[in-house]
């Protein structure tokens, strides 16, 4: 609002008059008046500009300058208002900001304080979303290769909602009309408001804690964490970077369920599954029974017949296996290969008894002739050997014995010691 002009000092006014004497003001003096003018010219006002030389300190307060083209103005944020701000300011951005002109006496400068900061052309909570959005999707918050299947019928189901609002009465609706038989553990938490976040982020905390304690028959194998619908505003906890991250490192599974369909937050862009509501993820994570038993029935059915198609065509396949094997079968072999080796010995007895008679005859053939030619035989016809002693030589030849000589004369039947006078064909010498 801007005052008028009677409301504002005028500087310059005795110094402009030739009647007065010139007064000498302070540097005190001016920066004061000025600070007076300013303050009570412009009050509370909006202003639009580019942020440039952005700084956050470490208090919480923020310090940048607005510029357009022509001028700059020198801003500050303090962390009562600066932490109300849910998107990021950066330089560059395009920026509403109100406040209030105040003038520091010390520096001699004058900056606006800001209360309040939109984006220009979109809103604070609106950018505040898409900023958030691309820092977890280029860490990979929302990479598909991270999420992990839905365990199907799972006995232990986990919720993370307020006990007061109507999502969880329709989770335990839905739950208890598909399939009452599954255990819920409820771990309460505030869903909108301050400290919303936080209860919601500690909450999915706390069940893997809970839940890596348990024996491994008995630990939650799905998580749905959610809310039902509302404005923006509403939702805004779980648009939070700590939920996000909260979901992103849960062991069990996440189903996110926040709002109606049209309501896309960024824990449902990070959890395993995104339901359009809270009673669309009950209905994912638990089958109805009553279609259980009919898809039950008809796998039994599809069993049977496949079996009774299996047992089928094995019975065709082993009549034929069958007979193969019989073909093969050792036992077979072996006797045919023993009724071979029989025949084998019977034939070879047969050549062995014609062989060995064939022998026999060649043998009593052999014998006779060498019997006719034995000098035993030729003894008993008359016949005699004299053998000269003591050597016992065959005498061939009547020279070759000498007179007085002993000699021996086999017969057919025993022998004779005899010695020589003389020989026949000549005499014996001595």
């Amino acid at each position: 609002m801007i005052k008028s002009a009677k409301d504002t000092p005028d500087l310059f006014k005795e110094s402009m008059s030739p009647d007065t004497k010139r007064r000498i003001y302070t540097v005190s003096q001016i920066t004061q008046d000025i600070k007076l003018m300013l303050e009570n010219t412009f009050g509370e006002v909006w202003v639009e500009g580019e942020v440039s030389n952005f700084k956050a300190h470490p208090s919480g307060h923020f310090y940048f300058s607005l510029k357009d083209k022509e001028a700059i103005l020198k801003t500050a944020m303090f962390n009562w208002a600066s932490k109300e701000v849910k998107f990021k300011i950066e330089n560059g951005l395009k920026a509403i900001c109100f406040g209030k002109i105040d003038v520091y006496p010390p520096h001699g400068e004058y900056k606006l304080i800001i209360e309040k900061i939109e984006p220009k052309g979109i809103g604070s909570l609106q950018l505040a979303l898409e900023q958030l959005k691309q820092k977890l999707e280029k860490e990979g918050l929302f990479s598909e290769q991270h999420k992990r299947p839905i365990p199907y019928l799972p006995s232990r189901i986990g919720v993370v909602t307020s006990l007061s609002g109507a999502a969880i009465k329709d989770i335990l609706k839905v739950l208890d009309r598909r399939f009452s038989d599954v255990n819920i553990i409820i771990h309460p938490a505030q869903v909108q408001g301050e400290g919303a976040r936080e209860e919601i982020a500690q909450a999915i905390k706390n069940l893997n804690t809970f839940n890596e304690e348990l024996p491994a028959h008995q630990r939650i194998e799905v998580m749905i964490v959610g809310r039902g619908g509302g404005s923006i505003e509403d939702l805004w906890a779980f648009n939070e970077e700590i939920v996000a991250r909260a979901i992103y490192n849960s062991k069990i599974p996440v189903i996110s369920a926040v709002g109606h369909e049209r309501d896309v937050t960024i824990a449902d862009l990070v959890a395993d599954i995104r339901a359009a509501t809270p009673s669309v993820a009950a209905e994912i994570v638990v089958p109805k029974k009553e279609d259980l038993k009919e898809k039950l029935t008809v796998l039994i059915e599809d069993l049977k017949r496949v079996g009774q198609q299996t047992l089928e065509s094995r019975a065709v396949d082993f009549n034929s296996t069958y007979k193969k094997l019989l073909l093969l079968n050792p036992i077979a072999r072996l006797e045919r290969n023993q009724e071979k080796i029989a025949d084998f010995i019977r034939q070879l007895s047969l050549r062995i008894n014609h062989f060995l008679k064939l022998k026999q005859a060649e043998f009593s053939n052999s014998l006779e002739k060498l019997s006719s030619l034995s000098p035993l035989n030729i003894l008993a016809r008359g016949y005699s050997i004299t053998f000269q002693l003591p050597g016992e030589d065959v005498i061939k030849d009547a020279g070759s014995v000498k007179a007085g000589s002993l000699i021996k004369t086999r017969l057919h039947k025993g022998t004779i010691l005899s010695r020589v006078k003389e020989a026949e064909g000549g005499l014996c010498n001595g």
